[in-house]
Order: C-alpha cells, then sequence, then structure tokens
C-alpha cells in the first residue's frame, strides 16, 4: 500500500559541495538497534529558471509528479530508477489557471493538481489526470487551492487558503475553506463531485461563534472568521475520516469531518517560551555569527504542514512551526522590535533589548502583546521546531532549539543562510531555519518524522517512536552552498516518505522538492 503520510576551497570544505551529506552518527534507538542512514541517490532537476519550479511533488508506481510555477505546468517523470529520473512529458496547465500549488497520487493512480486563478482570489481549480498525464476531470474549488491530499479511500481534500490581495479596501479578503471532492469512478467518466467545510458558523453572531476559542489570532481589517482563517495544510487519518488542517496566520488547527465535510472544532496552538532553557534562539542578523541564547521572546507556531500518525493505538500529529504573517497592502502585522516601544514594567533593560545585536532586529507581531505603555510581550513568527501534539491539540513534545543547535554545529558557515544565500545569520532575525515541510514512516518497526528546513536546506530526521521523547537522528542536507542562488538543493518546500513496499530500490525513500534550485532529490534509508 503506498504511504500517504505523506532546502575558495576552505569555504567549500566547510559548507559542503555539491552531493554532499551532513552525515548521522550511528545512534542506537531507545529501543535498540541502529537509526538508519538518509543518502541522496538521485535528482530530478527541471530546468526551469527565472521563477520557481520543483515546488512540490509526489510519488507513486514509479513516477514521480513535480509541479512548477515558471511555465505553468505539471512534469511527468519516469522514477523507476530514482538513481536517474527522466522526463517524461511537461503539462501545460495554462488552460486551467495561473499556477499550480500542490500534486497528489491516488492508491488507484488518478493524479490531482491545485491550481490557483487569475487572480488568485478567485475561486481555483483541481485538475484530475490519469497516471500518464492525459486529462480526466476537472472541479472548481475555494480561491487559492494550496494543498491538497487522497484519503485512502480515494477522497481528495483541498486546502483553499483565501490569501488576501489587500486590506482597507487596497484588495480583496476571499473565505478560506476545505473542499472534500469524490472521485470515485472518475477513471469510468464519472464526474468528480465537490463538497465545502466552511468556516461561516464561526463568523460573528453565527451559530458556532462561541465555539471559536480565544486564542485563534484573528487580526486581517474588517475581515469575518472565515476570511481570517487561512488552510495552509492537511493530513488524514488511517481511516480516511478525520482529516486536520494547519490554519498558519491564526496559529491554528482545524479538525474536519471528512464524511461530513465539516468542521468539528478549532484549536489554538499558543506559543513557545524562548526565555526558558532548551528554548533558546538567535534573533539576530548583527550580532557576528552564531549566538543562540535564551531571551524573552515568545515564538507563535504558526504550523505549515502537518503529519499524523499512531503509536501504540494513540494519535498524535506533528507540525512544522515555520510562522507566517499578514503583510499585504493596507496593512502589514511585522514589525522589528528596534521599532516598538516597549512597556517599562514588562521591560526594564528595554535599551539594551533593542541593540541590533539583541533583540533589535528580530520581526515581531505588532497585533499581538499591546498594552497602554507599550508592549508588554514580544511574539515572534514561528517556532524554529518541529512540535508532537495529541489529536485534540495538547502538546506533549516540542524540539525547543535541537533545529538551530544542529546546523550550528554540523555547517557553522551556512547557519541560518537564506535558501537564495549562503549569508552566515541571513536569517536569525526572522524564522531561522523556517521549519516548513514534514512527513512520517516507519523503518523497522519504528517511527521517524522528516522536517524540511526551508532556508538553510535540508531535512531533519527524528525518531518519534516515543512521541513524549523523540531523538534527532540525522541532519540530511545534499545543498551546494557554493553555489548561490540556485545550486542543488536549495529551498525544500515539501517533503515525502515511501515506504519499502512502494519504492523501487525496495529500501524506504524519501523526497524532498526545493523550489529555489527547481530539484527533487530522492533519499534512500541505509
Amino acid at each position: 500500500m503506498r504511504s500517504t503520510t505523506r532546502r575558495s576551497i576552505a569555504l567549500a570544505a566547510l559548507l559542503g559541495t555539491a552531493g554532499g551529506l551532513v552525515a548521522a552518527a550511528a545512534l542506537a534507538g531507545p529501543g535498540g538497534g541502529t537509526a538508519p542512514t538518509f543518502t541522496p541517490i538521485g535528482t530530478y532537476a527541471t530546468g526551469l529558471t527565472g521563477g520557481t519550479s520543483g515546488e512540490t511533488s509526489a510519488f507513486a508506481d514509479g513516477r514521480l509528479y513535480v509541479t512548477n510555477s515558471t511555465g505553468n505546468s505539471l512534469d511527468v517523470v519516469n522514477a523507476s530508477n530514482p538513481a536517474a529520473p527522466v522526463l517524461e512529458r511537461r503539462i501545460d496547465l495554462s488552460p486551467y489557471g495561473a499556477g499550480p500549488n500542490s500534486v497528489d497520487v491516488s492508491e488507484n493512480g488518478v493524479v490531482a493538481v491545485a491550481v490557483e486563478a487569475a487572480p488568485k482570489t478567485d475561486p481555483g481549480k483541481v485538475v484530475f489526470l490519469r497516471a500518464d498525464g492525459t486529462f480526466l476531470a476537472t472541479v472548481t474549488v475555494g480561491a487559492l487551492p494550496d494543498m491538497l491530499v487522497f484519503t485512502e479511500d480515494g477522497d481528495l481534500l483541498v486546502a483553499n487558503e483565501g490569501e488576501p490581495s489587500g486590506y482597507n479596501g487596497q484588495g480583496t479578503d476571499p473565505e478560506g475553506s476545505v473542499s472534500v471532492v469524490s472521485t470515485k469512478g472518475i477513471l469510468g467518466g464519472r464526474a468528480p463531485l465537490v463538497r465545502t467545510a466552511a468556516f461561516t458558523d464561526f463568523n460573528a453572531g453565527g451559530p458556532r461563534a462561541a465555539q471559536l476559542p480565544a486564542g485563534v489570532r484573528r487580526n486581517g481589517p474588517g475581515a469575518t472568521v472565515a476570511q481570517d482563517l487561512e488552510p495552509e495544510y492537511i493530513t488524514v487519518s488511517g481511516d480516511g475520516r478525520t482529516a486536520h488542517v494547519t490554519l498558519q496566520e491564526a496559529n491554528a488547527v482545524a479538525q474536519i469531518d471528512v464524511r461530513a465535510a465539516r468542521v468539528t472544532r478549532i484549536v489554538a496552538l499558543g506559543w513557545k517560551d524562548h526565555s526558558l532553557p532548551g528554548n533558546a534562539l538567535d534573533p539576530s542578523d548583527r550580532d557576528g555569527g552564531v549566538n543562540i541564547a535564551a531571551w524573552p521572546v515568545r515564538g507563535l507556531y504558526m504550523p505549515d504542514a502537518i503529519a499524523g500518525f499512531r503509536v501504540r493505538g494513540q494519535q498524535y500529529l506533528i507540525t512544522a512551526n515555520e510562522g507566517d504573517g499578514r503583510d499585504w497592502p493596507g496593512f502589514g502585522d511585522e514589525s522589528r522590535v528596534g521599532a516598538l516601544t516597549l512597556d517599562p514594567v514588562a521591560f526594564p533593560n528595554a535599551a539594551a533589548l533593542k541593540a541590533n545585536a539583541a533583540l533589535g532586529r528580530l520581526n515581531v507581531s505588532k497585533t499581538d502583546g499591546t498594552g497602554p505603555n507599550g508592549y508588554t510581550a514580544l511574539y515572534s513568527f514561528g517556532a524554529r521546531s518541529a512540535t508532537i501534539w495529541t489529536a485534540g491539540g495538547q502538546r506533549v513534545w516540542e524540539s525547543g532549539d535541537q533545529i538551530e543547535r544542529r546546523v550550528a554545529a554540523d555547517r557553522p558557515l551556512a547557519f541560518n543562510a537564506s535558501n537564495d544565500n549562503n549569508t552566515l545569520d541571513d536569517r536569525s532575525d526572522n524564522k531561522g531555519p523556517e521549519p516548513e515541510g514534514v512527513a512520517v514512516g516507519r523503518i523497522d518497526g519504528r517511527t521517524y518524522a522528516f522536517v524540511g528546513l526551508e532556508r538553510v536546506g535540508g531535512f531533519m530526521v527524528f525518531d518519534v517512536s516515543t512521541p513524549t521523547a523523540p531523538t534527532l537522528v540525522q541532519w540530511a542536507n545534499n545543498r551546494d552552498y557554493t553555489r548561490v542562488p540556485a545550486g542543488p538543493d536549495s529551498g525544500p518546500e515539501v517533503v515525502h516518505f515511501v515506504d519499502e513496499d512502494d519504492s523501487p530500490t525496495g529500501r524506504p525513500l524519501v523526497t524532498v522538492a526545493n523550489e529555489v534550485s527547481g530539484t527533487v532529490t530522492f533519499y534512500e534509508a541505509r
């Protein structure tokens, strides 16, 4: 069964060269045995330049499907030999919209591609194709379909982000929603059926307004709840009945009853205390290099990707806590700490904190933590971490500062570099390594999570077999920091796990789609 659990010589020596890999130590897992090491075995390059390509991918039955914003296309790739992928055909998606945002493949080989409209605030489409790329059907879904995923029984869920084009009369703000599309019989000519799980009941005065948790972040000027909730990424339970959807800007997760196409609950995720031991961060790009320390900052989780897994019969969720504020014509909720007035009681050392080498350069929310005498708390975007939650939204584990510390230890000259430069410390003031993608898979009886780092590159491997006490196993990274901006592999966007039964090599694989370099790389577990 296909798994659905679905970034001079001296410089080269320190930063790595093409095909390089941050090696994993031979770590013994908590239950004994040696953890696998993930090694790159092959890369598909789109060859497209001048924008972004290779943003998302899906793999099934020896074929790799890759979306490209550049050229508005989908690549169908023969990857029966992952060491040497070959392009079969490039499909023009311009008849269906302005550009693709996601791709997935069902158990019976139906390919679905989410395509946004022009303008993006109009309803988008899902294009259905056969495995070889021939056309099947299209359906209309919500505005800006950002991610889609098939359930085991063939339903398709689509996260319609409904991202605004502007506020205060300078744009349009559509509602976010989740489309549930039945594809039963599509290979025989039956038209797909679309239902919508909407958030309108949670609007002020709506029948479920009282069920909206107080901690859900709402700050779009004049926006309703349904406009402020912007679905980003979906994970589906093994039985296909329940989905969990990240609402990134709102710092929340919604639970969906798939059969009823209904939002059953919304959970606010809260924040991480960066002043506590183990939760440190480097908040400045002007502090001379790596300086990971405790600071009086609260990190809003604001996850992008989410994945589900079960351990001993218990359902868990893991999120990649990227962070994302609202910054559109007419409204922006980001500011550097140095530009804010800090409450003198909450921050008696405000002048020192506002120095560029301290917190002065850190991007934080302008709409959270306000008080009559200035800001009483500082909320940054994202938590620079991965977090495990119960299905009900209770936090059970946080990776803390492990990701930044691992990057600093393994590639000190690439610490918090961005996906389009190799500048040391470049992103410390703004989300750090920026965890974005996440996938989960089982290998030799143990459960592993793979967390993609959008800025610095590669992915972290955590053994999550004990969800309350995961172990960091490896930072797998094939990025060439000497080739900027587009050297492989830059800008990991989506991570997928392929179990050994579905792998052409007979070993588990992880695929990483890199949007800046336009490459998709296969890593094999060894």
